[in-house]
């Protein structure tokens, strides 16, 4: 039998598979360097805010991704569920991208306008007392504990150099931008919301007298799913072609 000649010598055995890796690979990645781009952009999506960033690397922190997905998939009872399937669009300015792997909790990818300011501070800092069958911890120390931003700055800047396309304005403004989007009657909105479009500006944990951890996580998941308008989306629509 001429399969034989493969397992009898590892050899050639092994010069075997890397052949066969190496077709595979090649196969799979070569037409990468012919196309413009892996990912279609979609009109409406943006880099995040600072505070949204700020929010975002809290929840990494605190491994709220080991629980909640952002990942909708095609099927029926998903999108009855939670919404309209995840764009890839949606997640490319995520570094890490926070798709995750298991549902504890919820998905998370349209979480975004669905519940008020309020709830997300009561569902925070005690969950069951919104949902009573909840196995969250509570994370009442975020509205506690005053949000560090000292090196917001810099963290965009390592998010530009992986590919987050924030401009030099965007990186020397990111603290007035990140006070401006908790304070409402802040004479910089205006700016904010130039460089971030529909951004949301209000005091979103409730403490005027301070922006915490809770202010940008809240900020952050306030944002989650709501940067394409689904009621007006479709893929073939040349606005989604750029």
């Amino acid at each position: 039998m001429k399969h034989e000649i493969l397992e009898r010598n590892s050899i050639i055995l092994l010069i075997g598979i890397l052949l066969v890796v190496a077709i595979g690979g090649a196969v799979e990645i070569a037409p990468l360097f012919w196309i413009n781009g892996t990912i279609e952009k979609v009109g409406g999506v943006r880099p995040y805010t600072p505070l949204e960033l700020a929010g975002r690397d809290i929840y990494i922190r605190e491994g709220c991704y080991l629980c909640h997905s952002q990942m909708i998939r095609s099927l029926r009872d998903e999108v009855e569920r939670y919404g309209h399937y995840s764009l890839a669009a949606e997640s490319m300015y995520d570094h890490p991208f926070q798709w995750g792997s298991e549902r504890t909790g919820p998905d998370l990818a349209r979480i975004g306008g669905k519940y008020s300011d309020e709830w997300q501070r009561a569902h925070l800092a005690d969950p069951r007392s919104v949902v009573p069958e909840s196995v969250m911890p509570p994370y009442k120390f975020l509205e506690e504990t005053p949000l560090d931003y000292r090196n917001i700055a810099d963290v965009m800047q390592a998010n530009r150099d992986v590919g987050v396309p924030y401009t030099d304005s965007d990186i020397a403004n990111a603290k007035a931008d990140l006070e401006a989007q908790d304070n409402p009657n802040s004479d910089g909105v205006t700016a904010l919301q130039k460089r971030y479009p529909n951004a949301q500006a209000r005091d979103f944990a409730g403490n005027s007298s301070e922006i915490t951890e809770a202010d940008a996580l809240i900020a952050y998941l306030q944002v989650l799913g709501t940067m394409v308008d689904f009621k007006t989306y479709h893929a073939d629509a040349p606005e989604n072609r750029r």
